[in-house]
């Protein structure tokens, strides 16, 4: 039976990423993105949710996201939704939802830059890349399909 676990956020980073790297070298970059929904009570007041996720992106996109996000941002983040067990010093059970990007976007006025999946050849630039030779492209969050 076929499945799918997709998820896009766009909202504002909320704390400096974090880069760290796996006992391996794997590069793996974590930060966390708030998004805003903005209603109407049934009294007629308007009001605002904030949700946080926390992303965390590998290898060549965590060296990027380390190297291009910063608090306040907004930002695109599309990947998949996973949940990290794992048991505390203390000896109690811990959970973590997660998003795990494949693909980020600057969204900031000053220019989008994308960041892509990582798949490339062996020549070490992404495909991305080659199309448009530095990676980068305008985008305004109006431009987004959704």
């Amino acid at each position: 039976m076929p499945s799918l676990n997709k998820v896009t956020i766009i909202g504002n980073i909320g704390n400096e990423p974090e880069m760290r790297f796996t006992p391996n070298g794997k590069p793996v970059t974590s930060f966390s993105v708030a998004t805003n929904w903005v209603y109407t009570s049934p009294e007629g007041e308007r009001r605002q949710e904030t949700e946080w996720f926390n992303v965390v992106a590998w290898n060549r996109l965590a060296e990027q996201c380390n190297q291009f996000l910063a608090k306040g941002r907004l930002v695109y983040a599309e990947g998949r939704i996973h949940t990290r067990n794992w048991e505390g010093q203390d000896g109690q059970p811990h959970s973590k939802i997660e998003v795990i990007a494949n693909r980020v976007i600057f969204l900031d006025r000053r220019g989008a830059a994308v960041l892509p999946e990582e798949k490339s050849d062996d020549t070490g630039i992404l495909p991305e890349e080659k199309a448009d030779d530095a990676g980068v492209s305008e985008m305004d969050p109006e431009d987004l399909p959704f």
